[in-house]
């Protein structure tokens, strides 16, 4: 799967399918454009927990985190 990923205040990430950025929870903004990259469950991706980032990009549309800590669960 093919995600962008954003950048917010301190060590705050948002990634989503797609690169709209309203998704994302305004607290933490401004978000910037970070990088995008490819996904596929089973295969490391460095700073990322790939199949927990796209579990909740299936159930909730965006994956946060917070110093590489999952904090999608406080914003859905």
């Amino acid at each position: 799967m093919h995600v962008y990923i954003f950048r917010a205040v301190g060590r705050v990430f948002g990634v989503l399918a797609n690169n709209d950025v309203s998704r994302l929870p305004t607290v933490y903004g401004p978000w910037t454009a970070f990088k995008e990259i490819d996904l596929q469950r089973g295969v490391a991706t460095p700073g990322l927990n790939v199949d927990e980032c796209l579990d909740d990009l299936e159930k909730h549309g965006m994956h946060l985190t917070d110093a590489h800590v999952r904090i999608t669960e406080k914003h859905v």
